[in-house]
């Protein structure tokens, strides 16, 4: 039997990076992956392939709305070629899957293919596709076995008509009417690929408004802009039935007033958030609990209810976001190190990849209003910059909100163009404890973007813009 220091199990982001970090910090690691290829949710069937998709599909938009104003004139009619655009995306995925199993083998990480399963708190079996199973011992195992999509209950998800994000990635017609039961972060962006390629898109959201976890300026700004690109919009319905009939799918749902509404199209996507999974697990060999929302329970140090035995990511409480499962995992490789890593979760960003992009960092207003914490605003429209205008790129803004006493930044919110970028800027004024003015007084390279910061700085320092 094969003995390790440090076994991870799940080679999404977090998993392949707590596998990276633990060899670099001189453990022997090996690493389990149910798929044949490594990357999990997020770079086979999430993250990736989505950006792939919303790329293409926004250079389609702009031949189709834009070139001509640029000067740029294409004989002929501009086409969609569905079959080559969902081949470019899988291309763009094979090469950085192929990435993972390069770093695997650069940093002498092993590999198993197959289901991971605790035989107890340092053993685990490993069922391969071949009905064979290994069986490996590790001092240290790391859970990151991430998430899938959720449902509701009642909707039976077939796969063909009634989908959720991972079939949306591999269409092969384009929809006529796509109807999206709800309006967060993977609806909208996947509505938005649609809705560009020429489908009829309609979001069907329960709360009050879309991306509601976002400030609420967000939600208004990014409805109003996927508006304009004449997506439609129902809030507050709440869906009670979703049914096939044929190539149609029939969607019930109340609305506020308590009427029934009935809406119909060929498509459905579900995208209702994302579930925990430790299906296969056997959690309970190992003495790890699982709460009642499927979680792994942990402590403040990733820590499971099994000394030994630590976990990562969409597995555990918090935002189900790449990047925060990175962070997570290089914590526990250097905690098993002996050294002292600390992750603050407030600083975790978040990113919508519509167009315009949209990305926050910290406290919201409506959070700030809760817990009864003076703030001020400053806030620049990004119409006003010159190189939104260059690039016809106009919509959205950037909103600082900083301590009313001390000045010091509480929340950055942003919608515009590159703001996935942009917000980085955020994140380390926030990371140094920066106030409105540090950021202010910076110079800003123009005409860029990212002069937008410093303005909305400018703004909150004592209302004090120039460019507006």
């Amino acid at each position: 039997m094969t003995q390790y220091d440090v076994a991870v199990i799940g080679s999404g982001p977090g998993g392949y990076v707590a596998a990276i970090r633990c060899a670099q910090l001189g453990m022997k690691t090996a690493i389990i992956e149910k798929y044949a290829t490594l990357g999990g949710t997020c770079l086979n069937v999430g993250c990736i392939p989505s950006k792939a998709l919303l790329d293409s599909s926004h250079h389609y938009e702009d031949a189709i709305k834009h070139f001509e104003e640029h000067g740029i004139e294409i004989p002929g009619e501009v086409k969609v070629n569905l079959k080559q655009m969902i081949g470019r995306k899988q291309a763009v995925v094979d090469q950085t899957t192929k990435g993972i199993q390069f770093l695997m083998d650069k940093n002498k990480i092993d590999v198993y293919e197959g289901i991971g399963s605790f035989k107890d708190a340092t053993h685990v079996n490993i069922k391969k596709n071949d009905g064979k199973t290994e069986t490996i011992e590790a001092k240290h195992i790391i859970i990151a076995t991430g998430s899938k999509p959720s449902t509701l209950p009642f909707i039976k998800i077939d796969k063909e008509r009634i989908i959720t994000s991972t079939e949306a990635l591999k269409l092969t017609e384009i929809p006529k009417h796509m109807i999206v039961i709800g309006g967060g972060v993977i609806g909208l962006e996947l509505g938005q690929v649609y809705k560009r390629l020429g489908s009829e898109v309609t979001v069907i959201e329960f709360m009050d408004r879309i991306i509601p976890g976002m400030d609420g300026a967000l939600s208004k700004e990014l409805m109003k802009a996927m508006k304009k690109q004449k997506a439609k919009f129902n809030l507050s319905h709440k869906v009670k039935s979703v049914e096939r009939k044929g190539n149609e799918v029939i969607v019930k749902a109340d609305n506020k007033k308590g009427e029934e509404v009935t809406f119909t199209g060929d498509y459905c996507l579900v995208s209702v958030g994302r579930r925990p999974y430790t299906d296969g697990l056997n959690a309970k060999a190992a003495g790890v609990k699982i709460d009642e929302r499927g979680r792994v329970e942990v402590n403040g140090q990733l820590q499971t209810t099994a000394a030994n035995i630590y976990a990562i990511g969409d597995v555990v409480r918090g935002a189900m976001l790449a990047h925060k499962a990175e962070e997570e995992g290089s914590m526990v490789a250097e905690i098993l190190a002996g050294q002292k890593p600390h992750i603050d979760y407030n600083l975790i960003p978040g990113v919508v990849y519509t167009w315009p992009e949209v990305a926050a960092v910290g406290k919201t207003e409506e959070e700030l209003k809760e817990a009864k914490v003076e703030y001020k605003v400053g806030q620049f429209p990004m119409r006003a910059l010159g190189r939104a205008r260059a690039s016809m790129d106009i919509d959205g803004f950037v909103k600082i909100l900083a301590d009313k006493k001390t000045d010091e930044v509480l929340g950055v919110h942003m919608i515009g163009a590159r703001c996935a970028d942009l917000i980085t800027e955020g994140v380390t004024a926030m990371e140094f404890r920066a106030s409105a003015e540090d950021i202010a007084r910076m110079s800003h390279a123009h005409p860029t973007y990212a002069e937008a910061v410093k303005e909305a700085a400018l703004a909150a320092t004592e209302d004090r813009a120039l460019h507006i």
